[in-house]
Order: C-alpha cells, then structure tokens, then sequence
C-alpha cells in the first residue's frame, strides 16, 4: 500500500488539526493560547505524532492499518473482528512504543471497542438497533476525521468508602445534570484522562459499576474537548526544556505523556453522541469490557518499554567493556529482564489467542484470565526491570556530571579521558547511554512510568480479584476430584467451590476456532529486527 492510497492524517497534519481547536487547558497554573504550539505539551504530541505517521510506512501499514468492514481503518480506532486482530493490535502498540515509550492513541481503540459491546448489548436487552446504529455512525465520524480520543473514565471519586450518589460534593462523579429532547447536560471530574490537551474529542464512560440509585452517573458520550464548559487542568508532556546532551535532546523530552484533570461544568451533549444515559445495569458490562481490552494493550506498551531496557542495557555493558555473554554477573540480569518482558507479552499473546467473538457486538474480546495475569505481572515487575537495568548498568547512570560540563573547556577534555572505558566505544556514546538509561528508571520520568506501569488500567489488587473471578477454578476441582474416586455431593447441588467453571478452558484446542484470521506477515517484524 503506497501513501498516496492512504486517507490519514501525518504527524504535521495531526498538529495542524489541533490549531483548530480551542480547548479551555491550565498547565502549571497558565492558561495555554496554543496546544499545538505549546512547548510544555511538544513531547505528547510529538509522541502522538508517531501513531500518525507509522501508517505511512509502507513496511509497517500492514500491521498499523485494518479492514473493516470492507474499508481501511488505522488499527488504533479498529473494531476487532478476529483473533488475529487483537494480535495485531498487541504488536502494532509495541512497536509504537518502542518509538515513544507510551503511545497513548491506543485508549481510543480500548475504549471503542468497550462501547461497541455495551451498545449491542443494550439494543439486544431492549429489542431495538437504535444505539448500535448511533455508535456506527460515531464510529464512521472518527475514521473519517482519524481522530485521537481521550478516554474520560476514572472519577475524581471524592470519599472512595461512599458510592457516587452518597457522595457530599456530586461533581466528584460525572453525572446527568438535566436532559430533554435535544440531549443532556452533564457536570463533574475526570481525573487522570492521558494526553488531555492534546486530544480531538473525549470518551466519556462510567469508570465502576453503579446501582439503582447512580443512574445520574450512569453516562457515556462523546465530547469534542472545546465544548463550552470543558476545563483541562494538565501536567507537562515528559521533561520538556531539560537540557541536551550533544545535542540531541533527551528522550522525554521528545517524547511524553501529558495527563489531565477534566471539569465538566454544565457540558450540553446531543442525543446523537450519547451512547448510554441513566442505563445504570449496563455500567458493569461496559468498565469490565474497557478494562479488559485495556490491559491486553497495556501489556505490549509495557513490552515495548522493556525492549528499550534490554537494548540499552546491552549497550551500557559494551560501553563498560564487558560481554554479558562472558559475565554470569550481567548475563544473569539481562536474562531475568527477558524473561519478564517476553513472559508478560506472551499472556498477551495467550489473550489474543484465546480471545473470543462478543455475544452481543460479534466483535473479539480478550481472553480476560491472560489480560489480567499479564498486566498483573508486568505492574508488579516493572520496578525489578528497572533494578535490572541499573544492575547491568553499574552507577555511572546518575553520577555522571551534567550536560553542561560536555561543552565545559575547563573539564571536557578530562572528562572524556577518564570517563572512557571500552577503548573502542567513544566517551560522548557511552554518556548518551548512560543517560538514556537515567532519563527512563531514576528521574521523574522513571518515577512515572513506574507508576503508570502500576495503576494504568487498574490496580493491583483489581486485577487479582478479576484472575479469581474469571479462572476456572471449578473445573480443576471436578478434575482432581474425578481422578481420586471422590464425589463430595451426590446431588446436583453446586458448591461454592465449583461454581467458577469456564466451558471451553478445560479443551484440547481452546477457545480458537481453527482458520481464525491470524497477524500480519511483516518483512521486518517490529521488535525482533
């Protein structure tokens, strides 16, 4: 597929895109004329400008670009239609973030994909097509615009030990205003909405399960992030304006993550971008969908974040002078941060596998027990990755002097004398290391990385109760209990014990129809060139 086949949006015209828009954005306390032009925003959208211009890429198209429906979409805003998708989907967000560390544009496919579920589920439980042909129609509007969506879901939350109608302050929640014939009118807080400033339109979605009484902040829409009413109050994208090294700037502050807070102050929303409002039953089925999606793709973000630790570690230990493959000491590490960052992708690539066709929507879901082992790990291993790489590394990654002395005549020559260790690799390439290493595991940006690696896509221990939830446990029971003779009831009463059980997990083949469409041949595949 050549370029000039392909209807999207490049980096610059992404940029170009947001000058037209005029969103309300504070970021440090100063409210910003430009989002396009801003400097503290540049990394996230240079960042979001790689999701744009891989597609692009006649090597890569294949994996960044899908058919539905019988038309070419960019993967990121793709409906999966096979198991062979969510594999697609897994490497395609890998390699972005390889390029980036965190690609952010895949929220919008998580979240689209959530709401596609929900919408036929709800049309089926009314015996209707009216919100399957609503969300259509928003879905055809995003392709045709190539847009980036931030997702608005988790709340400010106020009280966490209070529901959100019990809550003293109600903007805490997102939740129904009013509403009449032509739409609704919706006030409240969403917190930590990635890549705010520098989105097309929100995603509005309830971000937990609600009962009768929150049918107020049972709302889902879409929302064009300068609607009247609309408040961005936003962090800096990565380190902008951190000083250079050699001239090169500094990883993060080429490429970043801005994250937000969203006030809703009395936002009119059409009836035509509301997918869902007052639906409180179905506010479940849509969070566990979301979640689900979202933690198979954090999976190979994540991924693609440690090929970046494995190829830098590899590189620090030349620039030191040693081979891992000699040195147990480095060897040793740098199979252990292997092992963590391929162990926890192939969950995802299990997920994928096992994924299965939505009841509802005929669209692909992932298989959850994976999504949830996988994401499970690697936010519990993210911190050992990076002791990995600062094992490997040694302590030159923060004791290096700063950028400065690099153009210092009093030092510089001294410096990259002594400094130097491998005779072969040049003092200015081993410092680059050095600081690349330092830039993604001991500086804020490591911190946050770490951070988004721990509660991106839920905690810890949401994960855990999902794994238990969904983990056929029932099944290794009647199993053990067949082998040993042993039949605890005679009746046909189910015991708490066996009550978890998952036909189809417990076959030879699993839960993949054979001739399934499968991924992508690419000529060189992303992360094993």
């Amino acid at each position: 597929m050549t370029q000039t086949t392909i209807p999207f949006m490049t980096s610059k015209d992404y940029q170009e895109s947001l000058r037209a828009l005029k969103p309300v954005v504070y970021v440090d306390g100063r409210l910003i004329e430009s989002v396009a032009d801003e400097p503290s925003l540049s990394p996230g959208i240079q960042a979001l400008g790689v999701t744009y211009d891989m597609v692009h890429n006649p090597a890569l198209a294949p994996l960044m670009l899908a058919k539905s429906n019988g038309k070419t979409v960019p993967r990121m805003l793709h409906i999966n239609e096979s198991a062979g998708d969510l594999l697609n989907k897994l490497e395609a967000i890998r390699v972005l973030c390889q390029e980036t560390g965190c690609a952010q544009r895949y929220l919008a496919h998580d979240a689209l994909n959530a709401i596609a579920q929900v919408s036929a589920r709800i049309d089926d439980a009314h015996g209707s097509n009216e919100h399957r042909a609503k969300f259509a129609e928003y879905l055809s509007h995003v392709h045709k615009k190539d847009l980036s969506l931030g997702i608005a879901m988790t709340d400010a939350k106020g009280d966490r030990s209070r529901k959100p109608h019990e809550q003293a302050n109600p903007d805490t929640y997102v939740h129904i205003v009013s509403q009449d014939a032509k739409g609704v009118v919706i006030s409240g807080t969403k917190a930590i909405v990635t890549g705010a400033p520098y989105m097309h339109e929100f995603l509005v979605m309830p971000g937990r399960n609600m009962g009768k009484e929150d049918a107020a902040f049972a709302i889902c829409c879409a929302i064009p992030v300068d609607a009247k009413g609309i408040t961005i109050v936003a962090r800096p994208a990565g380190r902008p304006g951190e000083k250079v090294e050699h001239g090169k700037p500094l990883f993060s502050s080429k490429y970043g993550q801005s994250t937000g807070v969203v006030i809703f102050d009395k936002v009119f929303v059409p009836w035509d971008r509301v997918f869902y409002a007052g639906e409180w039953e179905h506010s479940s089925a849509l969070t566990y969908n979301y979640a689900t999606h979202h933690r198979h793709s954090c999976i190979a973000a994540r991924a693609g974040f440690g090929d970046l630790l494995i190829g830098a570690g590899a590189l620090m230990c030349e620039a030191n002078g040693f081979d891992p493959e000699e040195k147990s000491n480095l060897r040793d590490p740098m199979v252990e941060l292997i092992k963590i960052t391929e162990g926890f992708y192939a969950c995802g690539v299990a997920a994928s596998v096992y994924g299965t066709q939505d009841p509802y929507s005929k669209s692909f879901m992932p298989e959850p027990v994976f999504s949830n082992i996988g994401k499970l790990l690697l936010a519990t291993q993210i911190y050992d990755m990076h002791r990995l790489a600062h094992e490997v590394s040694g302590g030159l990654i923060v004791a290096l002097p700063g950028p400065d002395e690099d153009h210092n005549p009093a030092t510089a020559a001294t410096l990259a004398e002594v400094l130097r260790a491998n005779p072969v690799v040049p003092y200015d390439k081993r410092v680059e290391v050095a600081r690349f290493i330092e830039d993604l595991t001991a500086s804020y940006q490591g911190g946050w990385y770490s951070v988004i690696s721990l509660h991106g896509g839920g905690s810890p221990a949401a994960m855990k109760k999902e794994i238990y939830r969904q983990y056929p446990i029932g099944n290794k029971v009647e199993l053990v209990e067949r082998l040993l003779d042993r039949g605890v009831l005679t009746s046909n009463e189910e015991r708490a014990i066996t009550k978890n059980k998952q036909p189809g997990r417990c076959c030879d083949q699993g839960c993949s129809t054979p001739g399934q469409s499968i991924m992508v041949p690419l000529p060189n595949p992303g992360h094993r060139t």
